[in-house]
Parts: C-alpha cells; sequence; structure tokens
C-alpha cells in the first residue's frame, strides 16, 4: 500500500497563503515516490489578502480552505475532518499563511499560537512518533506546538530574527542551504529552507525533494 502523506496548504500565494512552487515541488516530490497525497487545509478566513502584482493589502475577504483548493485542484479536505490515524506522514509548505493563517507566528513570534486544528495534528503525528516535514517558514509552526515541550531541531536557513524565535519558543535552530535539509531523528522532523532564502525554483525544488525523500524514509 502507498504511503498515505497529509500536505497542510495555507491560502493560495506567498504573500498571504500558501508558496505556490513550495507546494508544487511537494506534492511532486510526492507522487513521483508514489505516495497518496491527502491535502488540507483550515476552513477558515485569511488573515489578509494581498495583491501580488502590486504587493499591497486589498480590502478583500478569502477563504483559506478555499483559495488553497486551487493549488489542489479541488481534492482538498477540512483539516478539522483529519487525524493522525488516517496518515503516515505529514508536509508543510511555506509562504507567509503559515505564519499568518496556520499561526501567529508572522507578528508574534515567540509568542506565536496556531491554529487549533492544526495544532492538533502537528501533537497527534509527533506523539504517534509519524514524520513531520516543514518548508521555508513553516517550522516556525512547527516550533510554535512542540518547541516548549520537544524542543525539536529545526532550520529555516540563516536568518537570524527568524532563528532566534524559533529558538525563543523552544526548538533549536541549525543553519542550512536551500539545497539541504535538517532532520531531528529523535522527533522526526525533516526541514528545509526553500525560499527563506532561494534563490530559484531549481534550488529550492531540489531541497524539497531531498526534505520529502528524508519524510518519507522515517516512516
Amino acid at each position: 500500500m502507498p504511503h498515505k502523506v497529509g500536505v497542510i496548504l495555507s491560502g493560495c500565494g506567498f504573500k498571504d497563503g500558501a508558496e505556490i512552487h513550495e507546494s508544487v515541488c511537494t506534492l511532486l516530490a510526492l507522487d513521483k515516490i508514489g505516495c497518496t497525497i491527502i491535502c488540507m487545509a483550515p476552513n477558515i478566513i485569511q488573515a489578509r489578502v494581498i495583491d501580488h502584482l502590486s504587493g499591497k493589502e486589498v480590502k478583500e475577504t478569502r477563504n483559506v480552505l478555499v483559495e488553497s483548493a486551487r493549488i489542489a485542484r479541488g481534492n482538498i479536505k477540512d483539516i478539522s475532518t483529519v487525524k493522525a490515524t488516517d496518515l503516515d506522514a505529514l508536509v508543510m509548505p511555506g509562504g507567509f499563511g503559515a505564519a499568518t493563517n496556520l499561526s501567529t507566528f508572522g507578528k508574534d513570534g515567540a509568542k506565536a499560537t496556531v491554529n487549533p486544528d492544526v495544532a492538533r495534528l502537528i501533537k497527534d503525528m509527533h506523539a504517534a512518533k509519524k514524520p513531520i516535514g516543514a518548508i521555508c517558514i513553516a517550522p516556525g509552526v512547527v516550533a510554535a506546538c512542540l518547541g516548549k515541550t520537544a524542543h525539536p531541531l529545526l532550520t529555516i536557513g540563516n536568518d537570524q530574527d527568524t532563528a532566534g524565535n524559533i529558538e525563543a519558543l523552544g526548538a533549536k535552530h541549525e543553519n542550512c542551504g536551500t539545497r539541504e535539509f535538517v532532520v531531528d531523528k529523535k522527533n522526526k522532523i525533516v526541514s528545509t529552507p526553500a525560499y527563506m532564502l532561494g534563490p530559484s525554483i531549481a534550488h529550492v525544488a531540489e531541497g524539497i525533494e531531498k526534505c520529502v525523500r528524508e519524510v518519507i524514509a522515517l516512516i
């Protein structure tokens, strides 16, 4: 039987939702391995909406699950209906939606809180010793969920301020290049910087594929 891997999306677009390149690279890497992919997102209103052409915030209301469905081609679940028992592993692409819709890491840093359903699934996966992959800024979500209890080893690349917030949440940070990943074998958590560093989709795709393959190897 193919492994069942959950992918948590946070909208559509790197400034206010899931980073599209990272999301697609994640889905491609999982499909190449032969995994059954279960996309999901919280059924909530986005924290903000950004015009990706101008870069300016606009007065619109968008739903995270509806926007995430664009990336998942409509094949997506409300995360509130997904349980750790449904999955063998979990992966979170980045994008600012991870730091604003899945959590408040973007504005609250070391005092970040996490969407209750996202936190439940991450904590339940960790308790079940099932592997978790976190890409780009998504390690901030993991740190906010597990930092004080599991003290996971994570990477967001080499940004000192963001790494400092990761560590203030109780996690440990290790600098890492875009093409590489950091693995915490004890906690079964794998992370890679992706567009926290860039510089191009080729570099990002390489790091994500390595990260995803390591997540599957930990199952």
